[in-house]
């Protein structure tokens, strides 16, 4: 299951990753980040959380590369995510070399506090 919620007060786009995300609700998350951005201006700032992701279809990439691409033409700033689990990446760092320009700064953090931390000092 995927979570997207947007705070735009603090222009933080939130995408959580929960248990196990199917292709269908990668598309819906895909859909919900498209109109979650609707008239958000460039230099937002994206949480991607997968600190309860258990597993994730492989057809889900296709989607996840559309989130990507919808965040870097709507002008994303930079990308904090979470990943207590290194080999739980599902390919975010390749799929990243092709779907964020390289200016895009990405930090992974093991930790949601160090990953809140990081946000705060930016």
């Amino acid at each position: 299951m995927y979570s997207v919620e947007i705070d735009r007060s603090k222009r933080l786009l939130v995408i959580t990753a929960l248990q196990r995300v199917t292709v269908e609700q990668a598309k819906l998350a895909a859909e919900q980040v498209h109109e979650l951005l609707r008239g958000v201006a460039p230099g937002f700032r994206v949480l991607a959380d997968f600190r309860w992701l258990e597993s994730m279809d492989s057809a889900t990439a296709h989607h996840v590369a559309e989130i990507m691409d919808t965040l870097t033409e709507k002008g994303l700033a930079s990308v904090t995510r979470v990943m207590p689990d290194p080999h739980k990446d599902i390919g975010l760092n390749i799929l990243s070399q092709f779907h964020y320009r390289p200016q895009i700064p990405i930090a992974t953090f093991e930790t949601l506090a160090d990953a809140l931390q990081s946000l705060m000092e930016e």
